[in-house]
């Protein structure tokens, strides 16, 4: 592998830049203008990825196999296959999954607030925004109180840049009844809100949404604050997301769109699936729910400045389709650090975050710029 601070050079164009992935091998103009050229390097790079983890290159598309319709890539999986993430398998005709309405596969822990939220600088948690229907704290921080992390494994996604790779060792997760799970969290008056991520919640959204809705009534009952919170890559069953978003809507919660990039060529290659999805049920919660609760965000979005790919023209499409449905939306951008199948690129180049930060904040009232301390004090000349 080369040395972090050295050029690498695009496979098809020649091009030099310290931000072309070595898993990758091409350039960013390659992947959006040259995509039959550059579709070998992109399934080389996933299928590396994937099969170290025992799981499949594509979503399979099986004659005569059982369609799953948890999210976007509809897996028709066939006799002896699994889904594309990991959860879900065909034997003897009969589809098992490890998860379902009453099971999940996860791990939790307790997250004092607010050390690990994106959406911390506009949230009850964060702010004390919703007092006192949706924090217990007035215009500032809720002190003493925590957010309970639930982290998912398996993933509808392959994102090359994943900050939480783990989530493919499906084998490694707890198997938790969602009675059980409901029981643990009620149980802990500390908790003021559950934040799902992983993975992402996707292909588990069933043990999801009918445990956050049982969470829910006991709160009420007990009138208690539980805010229900999902960091997700937005590409679920629609169905399913109305329903996510009717518990975030009820709880004063938050759902965290990660908008990945903008150009679907870029999709394939950085995710290696398509984010039409994404965009489709973002528009959807603008257009059905966030004027119910037009005093505290429903929504937000994110997006990973990777160094090189997700550019200025990534974030201006972004930033720009987000103000035509709202521009009051908060939008994060989040600086990169190297990890998983792009650990070989360097943190995001100043020059980058500063040139997508002012294009976000042209399109949108309220932009935040996420993880700042890996640029040190150079941030501050952004």
């Amino acid at each position: 592998m080369r040395k972090i601070d050295q050029p690498n050079i695009c496979k098809i164009c020649g091009v030099k830049d310290d931000g072309i992935s070595e898993s990758l091998e091409i350039c960013v103009n390659c992947i959006r203008n040259k995509s039959k050229v550059s579709s070998q390097f992109i399934n080389k790079a996933h299928s590396s990825s994937r099969e170290f983890y025992g799981l499949r290159t594509t979503p399979p598309k099986s004659s005569g196999g059982i369609k799953c319709n948890l999210c976007s890539n509809e897996c028709i999986i066939g006799d002896g296959e699994k889904g594309f993430c990991g959860l879900r398998e065909v034997k003897d005709g009969k589809l098992f999954s490890l998860t379902n309405a009453n099971e999940g596969v996860m791990h939790s822990y307790k997250d004092p607030h607010i050390t690990n939220c994106c959406a911390a600088w506009f949230c009850p948690g964060g702010t004390g925004v919703g007092y006192p229907k949706y924090s217990y704290s007035k215009g500032k921080s809720e002190n003493g109180y925590s957010n309970l992390a639930v982290f998912l494994y398996g993933c509808n996604f392959d994102c090359l840049f994943c900050q939480n790779s783990s989530h493919k060792n499906i084998e490694q997760g707890e198997i938790i009844s969602s009675k059980d799970f409901v029981n643990n969290v009620v149980s802990d008056n500390s908790y003021s809100c559950i934040c799902y991520f992983g993975g992402s919640p996707e292909p588990q959204l069933p043990f999801v949404i009918n445990a956050s809705n049982n969470i829910i009534d006991e709160s009420l009952k007990n009138n208690r604050i539980m805010r229900i919170c999902y960091e997700w890559n937005g590409c679920g069953n629609p169905k399913l997301v109305r329903e996510a978003a009717e518990t975030s809507l009820a709880s004063g919660g938050n759902m965290k769109f990660d908008l990945k990039c903008f150009d679907p060529k870029l999709s394939l290659a950085l995710s290696g699936v398509s984010n039409e999805r994404a965009y489709q049920n973002f528009e959807m919660i603008v257009n059905e729910f966030i004027r119910k609760r037009s005093d505290l965000p429903l929504l937000t979005a994110t997006t990973l400045l990777v160094p090189h790919y997700v550019d200025i023209q990534e974030v201006g499409a972004i930033s720009k389709f987000i103000s035509e449905l709202d521009p009051e939306i908060p939008y994060s951008l989040l600086i990169f650090h190297p990890d998983y199948y792009m650990s070989d690129i360097p943190i995001t180049p100043k020059k980058q975050v500063s040139e997508c930060f002012k294009i976000a904040k042209k399109n949108l009232k309220n932009v935040h710029l996420g993880n700042i301390h890996l640029l040190g004090a150079s941030w501050l000349y952004v």
